[in-house]
């Protein structure tokens, strides 16, 4: 058995979650998206634009798939997603982002359209985040 060095030990990461909802990132690979970990969620990327977020904690709400819009693209999404609603756990009133419940009787086939759109670059779907500032030291 091998001993493993001190120094080792500080470039060793502990392995991540696997991402809720796998089948989603399935569904866009063909964008080529990154995924970054986010408040305990997976942000996922296509470019240089969030798209989506997918959350599934235990006994919290919110859980399902985030899709990263603006309040103009609202009435049109809902057309198409009538389950979509506002996002709780930002806070009261309507927000940019947009939820696709996973308690939604049609969680899946709505998500994996959202998944569509994401693929055929839907301008509804997907904010350049803002550049984030120097960071402080502390």
């Amino acid at each position: 058995m091998k001993k493993s060095r001190p120094e080792e030990a500080l470039f060793r990461s502990k392995p991540r979650k696997a991402a809720p909802f796998e089948f989603v990132l399935d569904a866009v690979a063909a964008a080529n998206p990154v995924t970054r970990p986010m408040f305990g969620c997976t942000a996922v990327y296509t470019g240089a634009k969030i798209v989506l977020v997918l959350r599934d904690k235990p006994g919290a709400a919110d859980n399902g798939v985030w899709l990263a819009t603006t309040k103009e693209h609202h009435q049109s999404l809902q057309r198409e997603f009538p389950n979509m609603r506002s996002i709780g756990v930002l806070g009261k009133g309507v927000t940019g982002w947009q939820i696709l419940p996973a308690e939604a009787p049609d969680f899946e086939e709505s998500a994996l359209r959202a998944c569509e759109l994401v693929l055929r670059g839907d301008p509804r779907i997907g904010k350049i985040p803002k550049p984030r500032g120097p960071r402080k030291r502390q």
